[in-house]
C-alpha cells in the first residue's frame, strides 16, 4: 500500500465531519423563511451599527442574520469543522470576527469533545457528555477530543468593545461562560436544559449581581417570546424551576435601566 494512500480510519472521520456539517446546514439554513424568522425575531434585540457577540456560532446562522440586520458581529467558535465553514462564508466580510477560540470562566486551555455527526453537541461540559450519554435511545455519542485555547467574555469586550447583544449557546457550559463576565451589557441570551435547570438559575442569579434586568424565553427554535410581560428575576426562576417540558430553550435577559460604557 502506498504510504500516500489516506487510512480508512481518517477517511472515515473525515467523512462524518462533512455529513455533520451537511446535516447542521440543511437545519439551520434551509429552513423555509427562517431568514425572515429571525431578523423579524432579533429585530427586538438588535439594530443597524449594534455590536454583536454569536458565542457558539455553530455555522453561523445567526450571524449571518446579523450581518444583513447591518450588524458587526464577533463570531466564536472553537470546532475545527465549523470554523473552516465560517471562514468560507463570512472569511472576506468586512463586519465579521471570527474568534476560533472557546469562551469560559478562565483564559487557559480546555478539553473539547466533538461529535462529528451531531457538532451541536460538541462541548467542554463532561456533565453535559454524560448527561447525553447515558440516554438509551440517543444516537448522539463523541468520537474525538483536541485541545483548545479559553477566553473570558470580558477579554471580547476589551478587544471589540462591549456588545449591544450577545449570544450563548455552548452546550451546558453557559454558566461558565457569564462567570467570565464583570460589566453588564444591553441585552443576552443563554441556553437552557430541563435536566440542568439548577445552572440555568445560577445564571439568572450571575447576572443579578452585574446589573437589574428583565427575562423572557422562547423554546427551542421557535423565535417567540413565551411571555408578553417580561418578568423580573424571581418570576423568571420560579418559572425555571417548574419547567416539565422535555425540551430546552433560551433565556432572553435585558437590562430594564441604561448601562454607561466601561470601554
Amino acid at each position: 500500500m502506498s504510504g500516500s494512500i489516506m487510512p480508512k480510519t481518517k477517511i472515515k472521520s473525515s467523512f462524518k465531519k462533512q455529513l455533520g456539517i451537511i446535516r447542521s446546514f440543511f437545519i439551520y439554513y434551509l429552513k423555509p423563511f427562517n431568514g425572515i424568522r429571525l431578523t423579524k425575531f432579533y429585530g427586538q434585540f438588535i439594530k443597524k451599527g449594534d455590536l454583536c457577540f454569536d458565542i457558539g456560532a455553530h455555522l453561523g446562522n445567526r450571524t449571518h442574520t446579523w450581518l444583513k440586520m447591518g450588524a458587526t458581529v464577533v463570531a466564536v467558535e472553537p470546532q475545527p469543522a465549523c470554523i473552516e465553514f465560517l471562514k468560507k462564508k463570512f472569511g472576506n466580510h468586512p463586519n465579521c470576527k471570527l474568534v476560533t477560540k472557546a469562551v469560559g470562566e478562565k483564559v487557559g486551555q480546555a478539553k473539547f469533545r466533538i461529535s462529528s455527526l451531531y457538532p451541536t453537541i460538541s462541548t467542554i461540559s463532561t456533565e453535559w457528555q454524560f448527561s447525553k450519554s447515558k440516554k438509551a435511545d440517543t444516537l448522539q455519542y463523541w468520537d474525538d477530543q483536541i485541545d483548545i485555547q479559553t477566553i473570558t467574555l470580558d477579554t471580547l469586550i476589551h478587544e471589540f468593545g462591549s456588545p449591544d447583544f450577545c449570544k450563548i449557546d455552548v452546550e451546558d457550559f453557559e454558566l461558565e461562560v457569564l462567570n467570565g463576565l464583570g460589566y453588564p451589557i444591553p441585552a443576552l441570551s443563554f441556553e437552557f436544559f430541563p435536566a440542568k435547570i439548577d445552572k440555568a438559575i445560577l445564571c439568572l442569579e450571575k447576572l443579578d449581581k452585574l446589573g437589574k434586568y428583565e427575562y423572557n424565553l422562547s423554546f427551542k427554535e421557535y423565535l417567540k417570546l413565551e411571555f408578553s410581560k417580561w418578568l423580573n428575576p424571581g418570576e423568571m426562576a420560579e418559572i425555571l424551576k417548574n419547567h416539565s417540558r422535555e425540551i430546552s430553550g433560551d433565556v432572553y435577559a435585558r437590562l430594564t435601566t441604561g448601562v454607561s460604557s466601561q470601554y
